[in-house]
């Protein structure tokens, strides 16, 4: 008779990756369903017009505002944010003293009253904001600004 050896089984030095990629594919859902869901933006309904677009090497400072009348300042670079007036006074100054030739934008809702978008001027006017532009969209049948 011959003695059995026990034989002992070599370590496997490999990572198994398959729950890896599991997971992985599960996030890769996860992600590609609520990404969808997120809103980044605002829902602004600008006038229709035939005006040419401006010509701007630099990003102007844009100032939006809702139907609801909610002010939302975008600036360079900056994804848009909701501010009060106030908090957009002192913004405005601010990138002003540090801009002089600052171009401001400013987007009203087609569905805003006329005084919220209004409202905005003074306080342009106040921090010395001397390029101030209108935002609109063009009209449907309009071709590089002309009907």
């Amino acid at each position: 008779m011959r003695p059995h050896r026990r034989q002992k089984r070599k370590l496997k030095s490999e990572i198994n990756v398959v729950p890896y990629i599991d997971v992985m594919l599960v996030l890769l859902i996860i992600f590609m369903v609520t990404t969808p869901m997120m809103n980044l933006g605002v829902d602004i309904q600008l006038p229709q017009t035939n005006a040419k677009s401006l010509q701007d090497k630099k990003d102007p400072v844009v100032v939006s505002v809702d139907e609801t009348g909610q002010i939302y300042l975008t600036a360079e670079g900056e994804k848009r944010q909701p501010v009060s007036a106030d908090e957009f006074r002192t913004r405005i100054t601010a990138y002003h003293n540090s801009n002089p030739e600052l171009q401001v934008l400013v987007a009203g809702d087609n569905r805003v009253g006329y005084g919220k978008v209004y409202a905005i001027l003074p306080i342009l006017q106040e921090a010395g904001v001397s390029k101030i532009g209108l935002m609109s969209q063009p009209e449907s049948g309009a071709k590089n600004g002309k009907p």
